[in-house]
């Protein structure tokens, strides 16, 4: 009675102590989201004043540009009305100091003629016949041409409104404001003769009217999906597990294989955790990830209907390797996964009938993909597989 009672004290200190164990990684897991909230309300604060400072300075930059190329146009105008009104007049000043000259001349000779006709009778003839050659001399009967009012420039201004009207529809449309950057640069890598650069690009977030929108994260639906604890399976040897069956710990059994969950309990919309408590020697079969139905006799998530990410941080879909990869996993790593439905019905470029796009992070980096699926598929088993042991994985 004695040994029983110690060993269900035993039991229940080692469940305790699991207990703790899980308390402890939970209160990490909320911490690390409170001061990544701060760390989010922090890049929408800062990014939102820079871009208030980015929109004042463009614009206040754009009407000074702007008056200055109003200010230069209209120099310009008014430099043509100048020019075009000096080579106008300058024929009619030509014109003008002639008649002016004819009028002069003529007051004279219209004074000498008076003078004659009412002159002295002695010199009269004299004066006459002076007045008369001269008279004749000037040619009175020839005029100087007037150009009419219509050979001569009438200036004018021609504004076309229109332009306001392009202005104002040009400025409506300049300019936009962004959530974020369609393509995200998350990593420059120094290469001969050029650089490596390694990008993010957003998700295409489905909406209710059947349009799709660029969208920076994903929001889970609360209440939509009922929230199953994440359990790993039992029976499965290679795998010793807590008694809460959260925590998997690869032991030192020879066996190899696949521990999955007890049932399909991950929904498109949650976010899945793994949180690597411990480690061992790395191998590149090593795997966490999710798949649409267990499928013994694999010592790995890399094959078809699974996605996964290797402990050196090498990314699979259907076993095949992605170009993107992620940090290696270390001790204390974490490791998430969230899905979203982008397509349900079929497709004729991809060729398949559903599609979810996934997104993996890990150590602050992340890789988006769609995974295309030959059915229907809401909900997934999670798993992973160690070669070695020592490993110690955390799931919720």
């Amino acid at each position: 009675m004695e040994a029983e009672a110690e060993a269900e004290v035993g039991l229940l200190l080692q469940e305790a102590r699991e207990s703790i164990e899980a308390a402890r990684s939970y209160r990490r897991e909320l911490e690390q989201r409170l001061r990544g909230l701060h760390q989010a309300r922090k890049q929408i604060r800062e990014s939102a004043t820079l871009t208030r400072d980015v929109l004042e300075q463009h614009f206040n930059d754009l009407k000074g540009t702007l008056k200055k190329l109003l200010d230069e146009r209209l120099i310009s105008l008014l430099q043509e009305v100048d020019a075009i009104e000096q080579e106008s007049i300058k024929p009619l000043d030509e014109c003008q100091k002639l008649i002016e000259h004819g009028v002069s001349t003529a007051e004279d000779l219209l004074r000498e003629g008076e003078s004659a006709v009412h002159g002295d009778v002695g010199q009269q003839n004299e004066k006459l016949c002076s007045f008369t050659k001269k008279a004749l001399h000037i040619q009175l009967d020839s005029l100087p041409e007037v150009p009419s009012l219509v050979d001569v420039p009438c200036l004018s201004a021609q504004l076309d409104d229109c332009l306001l009207t392009i202005l104002k529809n040009q400025i409506f449309r300049h300019g936009t404001v962004a959530s974020r950057p369609p393509v995200q640069l998350e990593e420059f890598v120094e290469k001969p003769g050029g650089i490596l650069v390694r990008w993010c690009k957003f998700r295409v977030c489905a909406r209710g009217d059947g349009r799709q929108e660029w969208s920076p994260w994903s929001v889970p639906q609360i209440g939509r999906t009922t929230l199953v604890p994440h359990e790993w399976t039992t029976g499965l040897e290679g795998y010793s597990l807590s008694s809460r069956r959260n925590i998997a710990l690869r032991n030192d059994s020879q066996s190899c294989g696949v521990l999955y969950s007890k049932a399909p309990t991950y929904f498109c919309g949650q976010t899945l955790t793994f949180r690597i408590e411990t480690v061992g020697q790395p191998d590149r079969r090593d795997s966490l990830g999710v798949c649409v139905e267990q499928q013994n006799g694999y010592d790995s998530l890399q094959r078809d209907k699974a996605v996964c990410i290797s402990t050196n941080g090498a990314v699979f879909v259907n076993g095949k390797e992605m170009t993107n990869q992620l940090p290696a996993v270390t001790s204390g790593s974490t490791v998430t996964f969230d899905m979203e439905v982008v397509q349900l019905g079929p497709s004729s470029n991809e060729g398949g009938n559903f599609k979810l796009r996934v997104t993996i992070s890990s150590n602050n980096r992340e890789v988006v993909f769609d995974w295309v699926l030959d059915q229907c598929c809401v909900s997934l088993y999670f798993g992973c597989s160690f070669s070695y042991p020592g490993w110690k994985v955390l799931v919720f």
